[in-house]
This record gives structure tokens, C-alpha cells and sequence, in this order.
């Protein structure tokens, strides 16, 4: 009697749990380096929105930050404390600075104990620079 011998097949590389590795990796190196993006705005208990979305610029944004103090309120630019009436000279000087063609993007971090009469005090003064694309940042819910 003739024993028919098995054929053995090459060894191969499945190549679809190998993409799924590389994904799952590629996954997780954006998400951790999404973590680690540095806020230059200063800790605030901002107010929630659960439209707030990320407005991207071709250069870096002007953050400014407002907080409620015992005497009114504090601005801060890149916390560095300015005065309320010297805001609009301390923007164009940024600007100059800067050497920014277009209007520059201003983060606008505003503690949510702040009223709006001083909001719209800091937002008059903004637009007392020239600076008309401001952002209201807040917090997700």
C-alpha cells in the first residue's frame, strides 16, 4: 500500500492583526499626546457650552484671562497682570511685536463669577485695539 505523504505548507505572516496592532498603537500615541497640550490661559472655573469648539490660527493666539478680585476684576495677558486702561496699548504692542500681518486671535478666559458689564468693559477695550477675533473659552459640560 502506497502512504501519500502530506504536503506541508511555508510558514506565513498574517498581515491584518499586525495592521490592527499599528492602528490601535498610532491610536494611542495621538491621544497621549493630545493630553499632554499645554494651556497657557490660567486655571479658571470657566462656564460650560456644549457647542465649545477649538478655533485653529496660523499663529499663536493672545490669551487673556479676567478674574474676579476683591477690588474689581484682574487682566492677565500670557499672565502678566495689566491695567484695564492700558489694555489697548499693551494688545498693540503684542502685535507689534508679533509682527502679525493679520488680526491676531485673542483667547478670552473669563472667570464665570465676572459680570457682564465687566466682560463687555475688557471686549470694548479689545475692540478699541483692532482686534475683532475673540474667542470666548469655556469649559465642556
Amino acid at each position: 500500500m502506497k502512504l501519500r505523504r502530506r504536503r506541508i505548507k511555508a510558514a506565513r505572516i498574517e498581515m491584518m492583526p499586525l495592521i490592527d496592532i499599528v492602528f490601535l498603537l498610532l491610536v494611542f500615541f495621538i491621544y497621549a499626546m493630545l493630553s499632554m497640550a499645554v494651556h497657557r490661559g490660567l486655571r479658571l472655573d470657566l462656564p460650560e457650552s456644549s457647542q465649545a469648539v477649538i478655533n485653529r490660527q496660523s499663529h499663536e493666539p493672545i490669551s487673556l484671562s479676567i478674574v474676579q478680585a476683591a477690588e474689581g476684576i484682574q487682566i492677565k495677558i500670557h499672565e502678566t497682570a495689566v491695567e484695564l486702561e492700558k489694555l489697548p496699548q499693551q494688545l498693540l504692542q503684542l502685535q507689534q511685536a508679533d509682527g502679525a500681518q493679520e488680526n491676531p486671535g485673542v483667547l478670552l478666559f473669563a472667570d464665570e463669577d465676572i459680570s457682564y458689564q465687566q466682560l463687555y468693559t475688557v471686549l470694548d477695550k479689545l475692540k478699541e485695539a483692532g482686534i475683532s477675533d475673540i474667542s470666548l473659552q469655556s469649559s465642556t459640560e
